[in-house]
Parts: structure tokens; C-alpha cells; sequence
């Protein structure tokens, strides 16, 4: 049986007022199991009026912090409650195997309690000054957001980008992507449920140039866009933006480097690096999918390398022990197909990996590729790795800069003045070292050049979902003569 998952425009859920609708295709089967209602201008619309109104003239904006906290609160909770649902969406939807999308949900949850307490517990500044004056610091909800969420974590980036708009009073319009649009619809379930009121989360489903994306923040009610996704959708929102002399975050591609000195521990650089390029098929912005080897550890390394890629389990994602699931949609395996076919006539080999049945690609390890090659060069956004080799530190850093993508890099050494001065060195939003993907949302996360503008996570995402106000107060009056 097809299910069905509305739009969710001022507290109700509902179809398209033309009536159509378009499918989600389960990657592992490649058969339709949901649909949603195809929106348009009129959808687009009416979401934006609601969060319009709800924001104007509705309590939420105006509740006090530890009100917002209590609802958003509950909401986390009864996400965990639902947590196999929620799971179960995002597997159907886009292949991630069901441990890896239960952990999703536990990190989505995780992303409101956070936010919630976060704005609960923040304080304004004060500034004393001399003059008999006083002045001080307010941080107040900024109106819209937009937030346009991907395919590759369709909740758990939702969450991020939602839950500090919400937390500090904003009213929210989520379109996610037209490939996994069914997990944020029961996370609008259960907001309805935690009491948030109709209008201060609502939910559109389309596509982008000539759709829903491009109605959302064209429009002039939106006071704020956030967006995750491939460079060029960012160029185009950032240029609607800029028409309207409003603010945006984008968070864009990756290229990750991945760099191995011959002093690291080899059994948790090479644990990392399959959790850096495999996890999720790949399909990770974050993805370490430049490996760099010192030459000395370089045949150690990837002997073990080889032999814990070969190992992960790949099969159906709804099945127990399932490790590696498929590509998301027809489409891109189509794009990361052309990738893997064409690494011998770039002058590389396939140390393992390439193609499988049905939209699979294997965890794929390449070496000997020169530097100009497409497979180093740009986003892929699967499951392959390009190896190179390196001497120097010096060196090292310069091949991990050269590339337009800045977003983040992974070094691996047990020298700690190298750690600290590499990844001073790299061009890059977040540098993790000795391991991967490990969060803390107090702080920043973005990145440069063609990896995005703007940061968000604790006091950043206050700065851009709101209008800090400076409020200068007459503390001593001159004495009347």
C-alpha cells in the first residue's frame, strides 16, 4: 500500500489545490511506496502567509523563553517515542540503514533539547558607561524562515535548521527535498502534538527552480533563508536574497581531505576513515573523500583500509546487520555511475570496489589519479575515495587547500604541535582531529569559498535567526538649576 504525507500549512495537513501529487521511490526496490502532494505557487503561498500571521499575531514569538522550552522540550520526547518512525521514513525514503537513521533521529531530538535550553539559558550584554547612560543587548525573533533542507540526512538537517529558529521565536516554512519529503511531515505531526500552535511550522513539498523552492524565497514576507545543499541552488538563492537585502546561510558542497601522517594510530585513522567516506553511501557533505598518506604508513594503511571497506555489510537497509545501503534515487547513481565507469580513462585503478546491482555503488577506494582528474576534483557524493600520496606537511596542506570547497578536514597524527599547527593551516569551517563527525552545537558550523556563508550552532545560529537590538538607557539626569 502507497502511503500518503501531506503538506502541513497552518496546522493541517493537505493536498495540493490542484490535486497533484508525485512519488518517493524506495532506493532498495526501486518501487513507489509514498506519495506527496505536488506543490506550487499557491502552496508556497499560503505557507508563508500562515507563518506570517502566526509570527504577527500569534502567541509564539511572544511567549517567554522557558514557555517555547517546555513545548520544544516535549516535542523531543515524543520524537524518541516515535523514533522508528521517524527512522523507518528516512530508510524508505533515501536507503540509510535503519541503525544509522535511528541514530539520525536520537541526534534530530538532540537538536531541540539543545536549542531549546540554549535560548532559555542565553543571556543579552551589558555595556556600562560613563556618560550616566546604560546600555544593553536584546535578541529578538527576526519574523519567516525558509529553511530548505537535503536529501542525505533529510531529518536530522531539518532539525538543525528549525529548531534555533523556533527556539527563539521565529515561524517556520520547511520545504525538504522532493526525494525524502516524508520524515519532516511526522515531525510536523508531532509538533502539532507538543503544542505548537498552527502557522509556526509549516511543511511544502515540491522542487526548486520554477517550484516551491523558488516561490519560498522569492517571496517577501520571508525574513530569513537557510539552506543546505550543492553550490549552485545556493548561488541562485543567495542572488533571490540579495534582491531583498535579506539574510542567508548557506551551507553548500565538500571535499574533504583526509590526512594520514605516519605517526598516527593506524587501526583509529583507518576505523575513521571508513565512517569518513562509507557511512551513509557516501552521501555526506563532510565526506573525507581526498585521502592523504604519508608515504611510509601509506601500504599499511590501505591494506587495512581495503580490508574494512570489503567487510561492511551491504544489502537491504531495513534488514538487521545491514551496514551499506544503495544511492538514493535513480538520478544520482546515475551521476556517481559515470564517476566510477571513467577512473581508468583518467588514469587511475580501483584498488576495490565499483558498481553492484540495482542503484549500488560498493565502497570503492581509487589510487593513482593524477590531480586534474574529475574524480579528485569535484563533489562526487558517494561512496569513492581518491588516495594520494604525500612526503611533507608542507606539501600535505597545500593539496588539501587546493580546491574551491572549504567545509572540513580530518588530520591523523599522534604529534599534538602538528595537530594544532595543521589545522591552523587548512582552509576549512571545522578541522576534526583523530576522529570524524563528532558535533558539539555550541559551536560554529559552515563553510568557505564554495562550501557556503555564514555559520550556525549555539551563539551563531542566535545571531542569524535573530535581530540583535541595542537598547541605550539615561541612568543620571543633569540637575535642574
Amino acid at each position: 500500500m502507497v502511503e500518503f504525507f501531506g503538506h502541513v500549512i497552518d496546522g493541517r495537513e493537505t493536498e495540493s489545490e490542484d490535486g497533484r501529487r508525485f512519488d518517493s521511490v524506495n532506493p532498495f526496490t526501486r518501487e513507489v511506496w509514498a506519495q506527496v502532494p505536488l506543490g506550487g505557487r499557491a502552496e508556497a503561498s499560503a505557507a508563508i502567509a500562515a507563518a506570517r500571521r502566526a509570527f504577527d499575531d500569534g502567541p509564539w514569538p511572544h511567549l517567554g523563553p522557558q514557555a517555547r522550552q517546555a513545548v520544544l522540550r516535549r516535542l523531543a520526547e515524543l520524537m524518541v517515542e516515535h523514533a522508528d518512525e521517524l527512522a523507518r521514513a528516512d530508510t524508505l525514503d533515501m536507503g540509510k540503514p535503519t541503525p544509522q537513521a535511528l541514530a539520525d533521529v536520537e541526534r534530530s531530538a538532540w537538536n531541540i533539547r539543545f536549542f531549546a535550553d540554549h535560548q532559555a539559558l542565553s543571556c543579552g550584554d551589558q555595556y556600562p558607561m560613563d556618560s550616566g547612560h546604560h546600555a544593553y543587548s536584546l535578541f529578538q525573533p527576526a519574523g519567516v524562515v525558509v529553511a530548505i533542507a537535503p536529501w542525505n540526512f533529510p531529518l536530522m538537517m531539518a532539525t538543525w535548521k528549525i529548531a534555533p529558529a523556533l527556539a527563539w521565536g521565529n515561524t517556520v516554512v520547511l520545504k525538504p527535498s522532493e526525494h525524502t519529503p516524508t520524515s519532516v511531515v511526522v515531525l510536523a505531526r508531532l509538533a502539532l502534538e507538543a503544542g505548537l500552535p498552527p502557522g509556526v511550522l509549516n511543511v511544502v513539498h515540491g522542487f526548486g527552480t520554477g517550484s516551491v523552492g523558488e516561490f519560498l524565497t522569492d517571496d517577501d514576507r520571508v525574513d530569513r533563508i537557510t539552506f543546505t545543499g550543492e553550490s549552485r541552488t545556493g548561488n541562485a538563492i543567495m542572488g533571490a536574497a540579495a534582491r531583498r537585502l535579506i539574510p542567508v546561510s548557506l551551507e553548500l558542497g565538500g571535499k574533504g581531505a583526509n590526512i594520514v601522517f605516519d605517526d598516527a594510530e593506524l587501526e583509529n585513522a583507518t576505523d575513521w576513515a571508513v565512517q569518513a567516506i562509507f557511512r551513509n553511501a557516501g552521501q555526506v557533505c563532510l565526506a573525507g573523500s581526498r585521502l592523504f598518506l604519508q608515504r611510509g604508513i601509506a601500504e599499511r594503511f590501505l591494506e587495512r583500509f581495503r580490508a574494512k571497506a570489503e567487510a561492511l555489510v551491504i544489502g537491504d537497509p531495513l534488514a538487521e546487520g545491514t551496514e551499506f545501503g544503495p544511492l538514493s534515487s535513480e538520478v544520482h547513481h546515475t551521476k556517481v555511475k559515470g564517476y566510477v565507469e571513467t577512473v581508468e580513462q583518467h588514469g587511475g585503478r580501483l584498488l576495490t570496489g565499483g558498481l553492484g546491482e540495482g542503484w549500488f555503488v560498493k565502497p570503492t577506494i581509487v589510487v593513482g589519479l593524477p590531480l586534474d582528474a574529475p574524480q579528485y576534483r569535484e563533489e562526487i557524493f558517494g561512496p569513492v575515495v581518491v588516495v594520494t600520496e604525500f612526503d611533507t606537511e608542507d606539501e600535505v596542506v597545500s593539496l588539501a587547500n587546493d580546491t574551491p570547497y572549504g567545509l572540513n578536514a580530518m588530520v591523523f597524527t599522534e604529534n599534538l604541535s602538528r595537530a594544532h599547527r595543521v589545522s591552523a593551516r587548512l582552509k576549512a569551517g571545522t578541522v576534526w582531529v583523530n576522529c570524524f563527525f563528532i558535533r558539539d552545537l555550541r559551536a560554529p558550523f559552515g563553510g568557505v569559498g564554495a562550501s557556503g556563508v555564514g555559520r550556525e550552532g549555539g551563539n551563531f545560529s542566535r545571531e542569524f535567526f535573530t535581530e540583535p537590538k541595542a537598547v541605550v538607557m539615561q541612568v543620571n539626569r543633569e540637575p535642574e538649576s
